[in-house]
């Protein structure tokens, strides 16, 4: 499994808001896809997947999270998806 963690993407950045979920919980995704957003100081940024897998969810759309929290991981391929990416 490859936890994802929330970006720092500015030096003075402590925190950010969890903008917007781009893939379901369950959903495949592939290394380099957006998977959600965050939004800090005034900007909001796709952040992509680091591997291919199953999406699993850790925070929720519109949390406020600190620099190096938990967002989500990737399960690797055949760990139960609900869907799986296209090929």
């Amino acid at each position: 499994m490859t936890t994802f963690y929330l970006p720092k993407l500015a030096i003075s950045m402590r925190e950010g808001t969890l903008a917007e979920w781009l893939a379901e919980d369950g959903a495949g995704v592939v290394e380099g896809q957006p998977v959600y957003a965050v939004e800090a100081e005034k900007a909001t940024m796709e952040v992509l997947a680091p591997a291919s897998g199953v999406l699993r969810r850790m925070a929720e759309k519109g949390q406020v999270l600190a620099v190096g929290a938990a967002v989500g991981a990737i399960e690797p391929n055949g760990a139960n998806a609900d869907s799986s990416p296209s090929a």
